[in-house]
């Protein structure tokens, strides 16, 4: 007598251990680590520790545990008790913005939409970036400066939270640490290094960010 054909089992699902981690995946961890950083919740040492391990991780299984002790962005409970700043619809991810001044000079100034990551280089020549009557579309805005024989200038508003770190190598790299007393107010995060040159990030005084809201609406003609 024929034996009966036992039916196949389907294929257990692949776990987390053995899914390959995408481009978007590793970007959105990097995100939680990023915005963790401009909390306080993690150290510039820490925070570049963990970086480094995203961009090696091979499998999603990798790259949850780097995570796993801080909220996941917009996951606290802030907006529940009224949020004083209303930001408008974040831009689609995309290039970052960039400054370069090589042997030239090169600002950023006035009333401007500020972009998640700015890129600002200088090379002989200086980059001035001046957020005091910008507009923040996002709670978090993340500047990468790097100056070689030159200067980066960077000035805020007096009641947002600037942080950051960096390296000057027979030069100077100076962030004043800045911490607003309201806890929904922008972050701008100054990281990078300079190399016989300066990078400083410092409050404009007496300069500070009126209601969002309302010159976000104007500005967008509502």
């Amino acid at each position: 007598m024929d034996l009966e054909k036992q039916p196949q089992q389907p294929a257990a699902p692949a776990g987390p251990d053995v899914i390959r981690a995408s481009d978007a995946d590793r970007d959105r961890i990097a995100d939680i680590l990023r915005e963790a950083l401009a909390e306080g919740r993690l150290t510039a040492d820490e925070h570049a520790e963990r970086v480094d391990s995203v961009y090696r991780a091979k499998t999603v299984g990798e790259l949850e545990p780097l995570v796993r002790d801080l909220p996941a962005p917009g996951g606290t409970p802030r907006a529940a008790a009224g949020t004083p700043y209303a930001y408008g619809p974040e831009p689609a991810a995309g290039p970052a913005d960039n400054l370069v001044a090589v042997f030239s000079s090169s600002t950023r100034k006035g009333r401007w939409r500020v972009g998640g990551r700015t890129n600002a280089f200088s090379l002989f020549g200086s980059v001035e970036i001046d957020l005091t009557e910008a507009l923040f579309s996002q709670r978090l805005t993340v500047i990468n400066a790097t100056s070689v024989f030159g200067s980066v200038e960077i000035r805020v508003p007096e009641n947002i939270s600037l942080r950051g770190s960096g390296t000057g190598v027979f030069g100077s790299f100076e962030v004043r640490t800045l911490e607003s007393p309201d806890p929904e107010a922008p972050v701008v995060v100054v990281n990078g290094c300079s190399v016989f040159g300066s990078v400083e990030a410092k409050p404009k005084r007496g300069k500070f960010i009126a209601d969002l809201q309302d010159r976000l609406r104007k500005h967008l003609g509502h």
